[in-house]
């Protein structure tokens, strides 16, 4: 069976972004809650939305989209939350970023 690698950008309760990657998803959220086996970025302000994810086929595809997009501004990042939501919209409805808050 082959391991689907998961590049994310989560927002923390802050308004920064995180950007990072895993196999699990949500046991990656658990870690960044529980701040056990979490990044040290959520010590001081815990995570609050997944607002962006893309699958990759390995660990060396994801790492290198994880470089390429932690190179960008704020502004580019939100760019590309943007423009991916705006493609995947349902209907004409806005699609809704994964809250997390509920789940602390």
């Amino acid at each position: 069976m082959k391991v689907k690698w998961e590049l994310y950008i989560i927002q923390a309760k802050s308004k920064k972004l995180y950007t990072g990657i895993t196999t699990d998803l949500d046991r990656r959220l658990k870690d960044h809650q529980n701040g056990k086996k979490g990044a040290r970025f959520f010590r001081f302000s815990g995570p609050e939305k997944v607002l962006y994810r893309e699958s990759h086929p390995n660990r060396s595809k994801a790492t290198k989209r994880e470089i390429e997009i932690k190179k960008m501004s704020r502004k580019e990042k939100l760019e590309l939350i943007e423009s991916t939501n705006c493609r995947l919209r349902p209907r004409g409805r806005r699609r809704e970023a994964i809250d997390i808050s509920q789940d602390l």
